[in-house]
């Protein structure tokens, strides 16, 4: 199976896109760019709940 996101989806004009075969995986992928792009230390269960309901299952 495979988990992708794209950031937009979450941050609107964000092209970053993100796909692992590991959802924990994804989740640390976009919480690393959410910190350096985006100045997101924290990751809210607003800001994770935002994010898993735009990942996509393949």
């Amino acid at each position: 199976m495979t988990f992708t996101l794209a950031c937009g989806d979450v941050m609107p004009g964000c092209a970053m896109r993100f796909e692992s075969s590991s959802k924990d995986e994804l989740m640390q992928q976009v919480a690393a760019h959410a910190r350096a792009d985006h100045g997101i230390e924290e990751v809210t269960p607003e800001i994770a709940e935002a994010v898993d309901g735009k990942i996509l299952t393949y």
